[in-house]
């Protein structure tokens, strides 16, 4: 996520504590927000899908999501 909105998000949060937002401000954020965690969520598997766990006996096993 580029840095400008970043500080957009910010911004947007530090105004809503002190004087509030407007409805169109309150769209922008959480449109902001979405995309600040979805990015989050990309890079977090991004990182996991080439993590290894390394067991005891010392063999190493690909990391896979959790079934439920």
């Amino acid at each position: 996520m580029e840095q400008s909105k970043i500080d957009r998000i910010n911004e947007l949060a530090r105004k809503s504590k002190t004087v509030g937002l407007t409805d169109q401000e309150k769209a922008e954020q959480t449109i902001l927000r979405r995309e600040y965690v979805d990015s989050f969520k990309a890079s977090l598997t991004s990182i996991l899908d080439n993590s290894y766990i390394q067991r005891p006996d010392g063999t190493k096993e690909k990391v896979q999501k959790r079934k439920d």
